[in-house]
């Protein structure tokens, strides 16, 4: 499923516009992305958490040249599933 036909089945489960469902699917995202910038967890009950996690400085090879380089320490974006979510798809 991509966004435009999560859009579209959002829009028939609300009985609302395509447009409405877009515009509330948009400010969804875009509050979870705002949550995490901040170090904030998004936890939604029965659904799934979206949190931070940390992934460490490491030391990588350049494929072409064989060639060690640096790669920075980064914060990742996660998510894991409430269990309603994993009882859903089993």
């Amino acid at each position: 499923m991509n966004k435009s036909e999560l859009i579209e089945a959002i829009a028939e489960s609300a009985d609302i516009s395509k447009a409405a469902a877009g515009r509330a699917l948009d400010a969804a995202m875009h509050a979870v992305q705002l949550a995490l910038k901040q170090g904030d967890a998004v936890t939604l009950v029965g659904f799934g958490s979206f949190y931070l996690g940390e992934r460490a400085a490491r030391t990588g090879r350049n494929p072409r040249t064989g060639a060690e380089i640096k790669i920075k320490s980064a914060k990742v974006p996660k998510f894991r599933a409430g269990k309603a979510l994993k009882d859903a798809v089993n």
